[in-house]
């Protein structure tokens, strides 16, 4: 291993350091220079120290180092991840400082255990940078590890703190999130033996509606409220992305994908056209939700309160969004020769442009009713998970299944149109409607002209 493959080692490792010092910058009102350096040569120093205990306990450990490291990363990031997200829904002087000697052990551990595993890999691929002995190089190694990890994490704490330190509450509940996602990745990337979900292309495409969800929620932030026209026009935007969603990308490659097996794919759709509609129908009867900016209530009695029925009837509306976005991401694992690889990244970025009005459709009605206004930043993240959730669970059922694949899409189109159809008349306002409907019309052709000129390439 050169100088320039170390170096490129150095800032892959960093990146997990990186990502939690934003985070730490997020969740600090004010950080000190002497914060800023300390951060670093917490994440540097155990980002060094790691590899190099791998290095000295060799081989003899590999399969041990390798089975618990990913359960104290996902262990360790679940637990700060959530703390930070409860101390930023209690009151400001209920804080506590976010620098203390336990948090800073407990978050270097965290993203540095990994690096055990590069130690070991020193022993097969020796480091070849300096005219010296295998054991200098290695100590060269870290030391580069090291710094490297320290520039980038103070870097990070500072970009994080540029944001952090005005939108403190909501900042915290992001950081939190960030970590959460972070631990589930280092799980699953060990857990899945079939490496579906720790396929790059999988795992972030489940992620990017997630970021619409946080885009839209966080816009609380600046805007106050939302008039009649604009509502109009976001609802009537997201309702034709999802229509478009579900006929072009759902629908109309089931269709294909049952004719190319010499079958009639017409029927067998519609049938499970109807099963996806029948499914959101129940999810509306069973489950007590309430419909943004209107007195509508549905579902059984309940005694919930107004903003979590409010969250939960987005959570029903993204159900169906995250088996859709699952089933076309399997297929792209799959390399399924009836729908075109390049539709999976088009559908997930569709998704997550739809969300951005979606979620701010939560945040704002909760934030309106009394809710704090970090609270209400975190039911509107919230009601974006079932999506990345869901979309995993149908990956691997489909992967399991191959021949469930355009059964499975044909039935989620089914209830997407439903839930899309049930928004539409969230488009009408006082004086006419014309906005939304154009909005409609202009979300519908722009995800079509997506699909198709990706496919086409």
């Amino acid at each position: 291993m050169g100088l320039f493959e170390l170096l490129l080692l150095s800032v892959g490792l960093a990146m997990d350091a990186f990502a939690v010092s934003i985070c730490k910058g997020l969740a600090s009102k004010k950080i000190s220079k002497k914060e800023f350096f300390l951060c670093g040569i917490w994440f540097g120093f155990f980002q060094a120290i790691m590899p190099l205990i791998g290095y000295l306990v060799g081989s003899a450990f590999e399969r041990f180092i390798t089975m618990v490291a990913p359960w104290v990363a996902f262990g360790l990031l679940s637990l700060i991840g959530g703390n930070m997200i409860k101390e930023a829904l209690a009151p400001d002087e209920d804080a506590k400082p976010g620098f203390d000697v336990k948090t800073m052990f407990m978050m270097a551990i965290a993203t540095s255990i990994d690096a055990l595993a590069v130690g070991i890999t020193f022993v097969a691929v020796p480091v070849e940078v300096l005219s010296a002995g295998r054991f200098v190089n290695v100590l060269f190694a870290v030391g580069v590890i090291g710094i490297v990890t320290f520039i980038i994490s103070t870097i990070g704490v500072k970009i994080g703190n540029i944001f952090g330190s005005r939108y403190r509450a909501g900042s915290e509940i992001m950081g939190g999130t960030i970590l959460l996602f972070i631990g589930f990745r280092t799980l699953i990337t060990y857990l899945d033996s079939s490496h579906t979900l720790s396929d790059a292309d999988t795992l972030f495409g489940m992620l990017i509606p997630l970021i619409g969800t946080l885009l839209g929620s966080a816009v609380i932030y600046a805007k106050n409220k939302l008039s009649d026209t604009l509502r109009a026009m976001l609802v009537g935007c997201s309702s034709g992305i999802m229509f478009s969603i579900a006929v072009w990308g759902m629908i109309e490659p089931s269709i294909g994908g049952l004719s190319l097996e010499n079958r009639n794919g017409i029927i067998p759709v519609t049938v499970c056209f109807c099963v996806g509609v029948l499914f959101q129908i129940f999810l509306d009867v069973v489950v007590p939700h309430k419909h943004a900016f209107s007195d509508i209530t549905e579902g059984p009695k309940s005694n919930l309160d107004s903003q979590t029925k409010v969250l939960l009837k987005e959570i029903i509306h993204h159900t169906p969004e995250g088996i859709a976005l699952g089933a076309i991401y399997a297929a792209h694992f799959m390399k399924t020769e009836w729908i075109s690889s390049s539709v999976a990244i088009v559908l997930a970025i569709a998704i997550a442009l739809q969300n951005i009005p979606e979620a701010l459709c939560v945040a704002l009605p909760i934030r309106d009713a009394g809710t704090k206004t970090g609270k209400a930043f975190f039911m509107g993240v919230v009601s974006g998970t079932p999506i990345p959730l869901l979309g995993v669970i149908t990956v691997v059922l489909v992967v399991l299944f191959p021949r469930i694949l355009p059964y499975i899409m044909a039935t989620a189109g089914g209830a997407l149109i439903y839930t899309t159809i049930e928004e539409i008349p969230q488009i009408a306002v006082k004086k006419d409607n014309d906005k939304g409907a154009l909005a409609f019309v202009f979300g519908f052709a722009v995800v079509m002209l997506m699909i198709f000129l990706r496919s086409a390439n």
